[in-house]
């Protein structure tokens, strides 16, 4: 990649080195000499835009070594977006707070999303076997009669009366655990438990 004191090339980055700035340049003024591919002026706005960039993204992640690589990513965003910069419709340093602010949201809703998929994960792969299921039936039911009637199910059908009955859930739960709506969750429950009293031949 080319440094800040070199021409920009195509998908080129600068490596942040820093220069003082110019005497009496704005950070709207710099950041219209980025957006030509000024690499010198970037090295200047870096001098203005640094610190607040790093405070704003800290204010939300709080963790400084993931604040410091989220706002490297903003620097570099700066870079390649400078371009997108309209002084008409607000200063620079407001820009370029604005894109901090949004990246270090995205970056906690990651966190954030990962986080849950791991539970949820977690929490399927604790849901009983169909054997241990069965054994929470009544006794006088045969396990393997239970076993071959969740079985005969569809999927759907079958998880939701498991996390439901066996893992105590809410339908609410289940459709988050499940990524369906919860109308489609109350449905197959329903269905699931008439076909399941049927097949058990358990009489109302």
């Amino acid at each position: 990649m080319d440094g800040p004191h070199s021409r920009r090339g195509e998908g080129s980055e600068p490596t942040f080195l820093g220069t003082p700035p110019v005497p009496g340049q704005r950070p709207d003024e710099l950041l219209l000499q980025v957006a030509r591919g000024d690499q010198d002026a970037f090295a200047a706005l870096y001098e203005h835009i640094a610190g607040p960039v790093l405070g704003i993204v800290r204010s939300v992640l709080r963790d400084p070594a993931q604040s410091e690589e989220v706002a490297q990513e903003v620097l570099v965003e700066v870079w390649r977006t400078a371009a997108r910069f309209r002084p008409e419709k607000g200063g620079a340093l407001a820009w370029v707070l604005t894109i901090a602010h949004r990246r270090a949201v995205d970056r906690v809703r990651s966190a954030q999303a990962a986080t849950d998929r791991e539970h949820k994960a977690a929490l399927l792969e604790q849901t009983p076997a169909y054997d241990e299921v069965s054994e929470a039936v009544d006794h006088r039911l045969e396990r393997e009669h239970v076993r071959r009637c969740l079985q005969a199910l569809t999927r759907t059908q079958r998880e939701s009366v498991v996390l439901a009955y066996y893992r105590g859930l809410t339908y609410r739960e289940v459709a988050e655990l499940l990524a369906v709506p919860l109308g489609t969750v109350k449905a197959r429950m329903r269905d699931g438990l008439i076909r399941m009293r049927d097949c058990l031949g358990v009489t109302a």
